[in-house]
């Protein structure tokens, strides 16, 4: 047996049923050892899609997703993705090749230092130097990348050493797979929390992507329930609390003041669950740094001056909620019908009025709410549509809206949309991207049509990179370097093998929505949307009444 047979009976080991990546020479053991294996090569069209499909796998899964590239090039081209499961807090082991041995001490082809390349957006890095260690490498890798808080791993296997023959195979085996449980939460914390929320006169839950992660939103919806308080949700925590009940106020995470904002600006204490800086800081949310903190994570809180916490209970998140919700009076109904008035009479207001053309943001998301089941996933991009859809799209069912808010690379969607189809064959996939991010990546859609998945990619076209138009307009009253041209996207969907669709005006895109939803093979959606209405919500969010 080889060293490259080992590393892949490891990775089944760890029940590694998909590898996302593309073939090299240094990595030809490995991809030659993967056709033995019940784990499945998807061989992607660029590193960084395939690492962005292990991340978006990760997340959904709560396993490690796991993206092989061979050395240099292939291994820069993995590390955005890399980086993006570094920050969403998605488990992902990378795997990359790397020249011999006996040629990195000195200048060799195609040869870089992919190990300081890779630390600062991993958890744990890793060169094997011989065959032996792999059984643990592979183990640590697997364990520190789905350890909370979650991320990137990156293991290096050395071309010399993939080929190595090991002598007594029974004498290097795949390690037991244990994880870690998460301790019981202290006793004495729990009843100062309590005190704490007890005291509060308009108490709010802030729910982060740590109960997602944590596959604790049924506790978080039980606690809210039992006593009453109203959640906010991180973008990454959409669906924690389903949108459509009295107690849940969407999501907060916008830099400008949204009525969100004005409902958290009232709050005198603040349940943190599961929260995380990276997606939205608390100087944002705290800025007199006047609210008290219950901090209720598997992990410390971050050292912030705006996030002095007054109780912190670490431990499992379903049992701190459950041990807190047992000892905390309800509180009366009265603070959470004002705040959720407050955020839907904001909605309603910016939904009023006829559907124009092109297209207003709210407009085009209510008609994709209207077309999906609760439980269909989409996967969002990073761009104006990201920061409208991750405020206004209604979610009932956690993980049903992806969303990248910690690393927030463009170019996601639809390798992500594939990594989804391929994790939930049975749930509709819709891949929500603009014209920018589409193109980053859109050379996946061959993989797409390849794995023969029915999956639809709505693409919110205005010909420019939208957030940073929006940015200079308020910042400098012009813009810059935003505008750029597209191919015709519905023959270029067809070029791929896919189908193609444009909508021509409103009333259209409901039915071909439903058109797309039913195809057999990958749909793209061209859609004009109206990204004037950018502006229009700063002027109305700076009208709110403090």
């Amino acid at each position: 047996m080889k060293a490259a047979e080992l590393l892949v009976r490891c990775l089944e080991n760890e029940g590694v049923d998909l590898v996302f990546g593309l073939p090299g020479e240094e990595t030809l053991e490995l991809t030659d050892a993967l056709l033995d294996s019940r784990t499945r090569f998807i061989e992607a069209r660029h590193e960084q899609g395939a690492a962005f499909m292990a991340d978006v796998y990760g997340r959904l899964s709560g396993k490690a997703g796991v993206c092989l590239s061979t050395l240099g090039p292939g291994a820069t081209n993995l590390l955005t993705g890399v980086a993006d499961a570094f920050l969403d807090r998605a488990p992902l082991v990378a795997i990359t090749g790397q020249a011999s041995l006996n040629r990195r001490h000195k200048e060799s082809h195609q040869y870089i230092d992919v190990m300081s390349m890779f630390k600062p957006v991993t958890k744990w890095s890793a060169s094997i130097p011989k065959a032996e260690v792999i059984p643990e490498a592979v183990r640590k890798a697997f364990k520190i990348a789905q350890t909370e808080k979650p991320g990137a791993t990156h293991l290096e296997l050395p071309e010399d050493v993939a080929e190595e023959q090991i002598g007594d195979a029974s004498q290097l085996q795949p390690l037991f797979v244990q994880a870690p449980v998460m301790p019981e939460p202290s006793p004495a914390q729990v009843a100062r929390a309590v005190r704490t929320i007890s005291g509060a006169q308009r108490p709010v839950i802030l729910a982060g992507n740590g109960v997602i992660r944590s596959r604790a939103h049924e506790a978080v919806r039980q606690f809210a329930r039992r006593v009453h308080i109203p959640v906010l949700h991180t973008f990454m925590a959409k669906g924690t609390l389903p949108d459509s009940e009295p107690l849940s106020l969407y999501t907060i995470g916008l830099l400008a003041r949204d009525y969100t904002s004005a409902v958290m600006e009232q709050a005198d204490v603040v349940i943190a669950i599961g929260y995380d800086f990276v997606e939205y800081a608390p100087c944002f949310w705290n800025p007199h740094r006047d609210k008290r903190i219950v901090h209720i994570d598997g992990s410390p809180a971050e050292v912030d001056e705006h996030y002095i916490v007054e109780v912190g209970l670490l431990g499992d998140l379903r049992h701190s909620l459950d041990l807190i919700g047992a000892a905390v009076p309800p509180f009366d109904l009265s603070w959470s019908s004002i705040s959720r008035k407050t955020v839907l009479d904001g909605f309603e207001a910016e939904l009023a009025g006829s559907p124009s053309w092109p297209l207003r943001p709210q407009h085009l998301m209510r008609e994709l709410r209207t077309a999906l089941r609760p439980d269909d996933l989409v996967v969002c991009d990073v761009g104006a549509h990201k920061l409208w859809m991750a405020r206004m799209f209604p979610c009932e069912v956690p993980n049903s809206c992806i969303i990248s808010n910690g690393f927030a690379a463009m170019g996601i969607a639809v390798p992500g949309a594939i990594a989804a189809k391929l994790s939930f064959p049975e749930r509709r996939v819709v891949a929500v991207t603009g014209d920018g991010g589409f193109l980053m990546n859109s050379q996946e859609l061959e993989t797409a049509v390849r794995l023969a998945l029915p999956l639809v990619v709505l693409v919110w076209r205005d010909n420019g990179y939208g957030v940073i138009r929006w940015k200079q307009q308020l910042r400098f009253g012009r813009t810059s370097a935003v505008e750029f041209g597209n191919p015709d996207l519905v023959q270029y969907a067809r070029s791929f093998g896919a189908i193609g669709y444009r909508v021509a005006e409103p009333s259209e895109l409901g039915a071909v929505l439903e058109e797309a939803l039913k195809s057999k093979v990958p749909a793209v959606i061209d859609c004009p949307v109206d990204y004037a209405e950018n502006l229009r919500l700063t002027d109305r969010l700076q009208a709110l009444p403090h």
